[in-house]
């Protein structure tokens, strides 16, 4: 193939503009390409919000940012003026992971005569390398990725976020008249049939501060989650649990680099988790994890109902409630199961 045959030195862009998780993920392809082709200048292009995630990344030449949140025509306007300025910068390839017709847009309005993409994006045409978009049989994610780059970057490197010195000061701050052994939680999703019910998470919080009187827990999330974290805390009424809300996305990767167990449900913090290899326990309640999208880091676990459930997964993203109305795919998961797991995370490694 003809990046096969391209010197050193060549100028790559790497698309995803969805989601915090994917964004993440996507890091794995940067590791690979970067481990393979160590002289290459990397770019990469995200959505607005996610730009945080590559601050002071030490092999990223350039983060390019798609701002999404602009109405109607704007959006657009501000879609073609990006893949302008793309076209401008003179890259030699682009891989897009993500499949909505704006990054195939952008991959094609880049000019780059290597654009890598997925068989099922909607504007597949307008890539010149193809691949087939493997889904539901347990291929993760970043195997999936790796397909586009596979050819010029064999050996798979997982994700890697680079927090600075800086990241840590708010997690040493709530660490640092008491020294004890943190597990931190994070309870909330945007999406209902995702998240394990709070009733659930109050459980495993008591059950967790009952272990030992050198446990506490940090309840972690957005700025618009903290009403529910802030609720939860004082349902526990301890002053062993903490929040810790809206704290920046690198903040909190190197919170959970600190951590003794991070234990989150299907969603953008588990993504985190793997980035810095943090002990982690995910929940999947609607979701599967045969979609890809499970725990990466070397000592993970992930919990499911047991129960065969004719209902499950209900579709690949959540629904803000259970199309059944019973919930059992999160309901059955008991919080003694979590509880548990969080233990033989937390035993001495040998």
């Amino acid at each position: 193939m003809y990046l096969r045959a391209m010197r050193a030195g060549q100028r790559v862009l790497f698309i995803q503009t969805a989601f915090i998780g994917d964004a993440i993920l996507a890091t794995s392809m940067l590791e690979t390409w970067r481990a393979a082709r160590p002289f290459d200048e990397i770019h990469v292009c995200v959505r607005k919000g996610n730009e945080s995630l590559f601050t002071a990344h030490p092999f990223v030449k350039k983060t390019w940012i798609w701002d999404k949140r602009a109405g109607g025509f704007q959006r657009y306007v501000r879609l073609i003026r990006l893949g302008f300025q793309l076209r401008s910068t003179g890259f030699d390839a682009v891989f897009t992971p993500h499949r909505h017709a704006s990054s195939g847009w952008l991959a094609w309005c880049s000019g780059a005569p290597i654009r890598s993409g997925f068989s099922v994006h909607p504007l597949a045409r307008l890539l010149t390398e193809v691949h087939l978009h493997r889904f539901g049989d347990g291929t993760h994610e970043i195997e999936r990725n790796h397909d586009l780059i596979r050819s010029w970057a064999p050996k798979l490197k997982g994700p890697k976020l680079y927090p600075s010195t800086g990241d840590a000061a708010p997690w040493l701050a709530l660490n640092a008249t008491r020294k004890l052994r943190w597990v931190i939680m994070t309870p909330m999703s945007q999406w209902h049939t995702k998240q394990w019910p709070l009733p659930h998470w109050e459980q495993l919080i008591r059950m967790q501060l009952n272990s030992g009187p050198d446990i506490a827990v940090c309840l972690m999330g957005s700025p618009s989650d903290a009403p529910d974290l802030e609720q939860l805390a004082l349902t526990v009424n301890s002053d062993r649990v903490e929040i810790a809300a809206g704290w920046k996305l690198l903040e909190a990767a190197r919170a959970m680099s600190f951590a003794q167990a991070v234990v989150t449900n299907d969603s953008g913090p588990l993504h985190l988790a793997s980035a810095v290899n943090a002990p982690t326990v995910a929940i999947f309640c609607s979701t599967s994890p045969s979609f890809g999208f499970g725990p990466l880091s070397t000592h993970s676990e992930i919990l499911q109902v047991e129960e065969n459930l004719s209902c499950r997964p209900c579709g690949m993203h959540g629904h803000k409630q259970c199309p059944e109305s019973h919930f059992l795919c999160g309901v059955q998961v008991s919080a003694a199961r979590v509880h548990q797991s969080i233990q033989r995370l937390m035993m001495p490694k040998s």
